[in-house]
């Protein structure tokens, strides 16, 4: 019975004198005293910058109302803007195309997207245009929109 205590006791020893640290010796003769070693310090580098990012959830912010504005869901390839009517619970597509997303770290960016016209074609609300011109800046994503007559350029911000 002792022989099988002894076994894992001594495979345990052997493994913590074989892992534990030894010591340092350099040319003074002087064990442990590390203060003589050197080493290079290790460069470090910035991680690349990722492209700027504009997918998620807008609203606008210059809306004369605050319970009917506009709201925009970016993602990856595509942008779909909906009318939006707090007081009676509503929303109606506007604009739905595409989405062509930067590929560098920048502050500003433009993209003329194109339309899905599928989405829009039976909209009562949805603008007519083949293509609608996005630009970002300073945080606020901005367009043309006419609607009945009357043009304004619509201001977003990030939810």
């Amino acid at each position: 019975m002792k022989h099988r205590l002894l076994f894992p006791v001594a495979v345990v020893a052997l493994l913590l004198t074989a892992c534990a640290p030894t010591a340092v010796s350099n040319s003074s003769g002087n064990e442990g005293d590390s203060s003589k070693a050197t080493t290079a310090p290790e460069e470090t580098q910035a991680p690349p910058a990722e492209p700027l990012d504009l997918t998620g959830e807008w609203r606008q912010t210059n809306s004369k109302s605050a319970e009917a504005f506009q709201t925009a869901t970016i993602t990856t390839d595509r942008i779909e803007i909906d009318w939006v009517n707090d007081t009676e619970s509503t929303t109606a597509i506007y604009w739905a195309g595409t989405y062509v997303p930067p590929t560098e770290d920048i502050e500003s960016y433009s993209w003329d997207s194109q339309a899905d016209t599928a989405a829009l074609e039976n909209a009562l609300l949805a603008s007519q245009d083949a293509t609608k011109a996005f630009t970002y800046q300073n945080g606020v994503l901005s367009y043309e929109l006419t609607a009945m007559g009357v043009s304004m350029t619509v201001e977003m911000k990030r939810e």
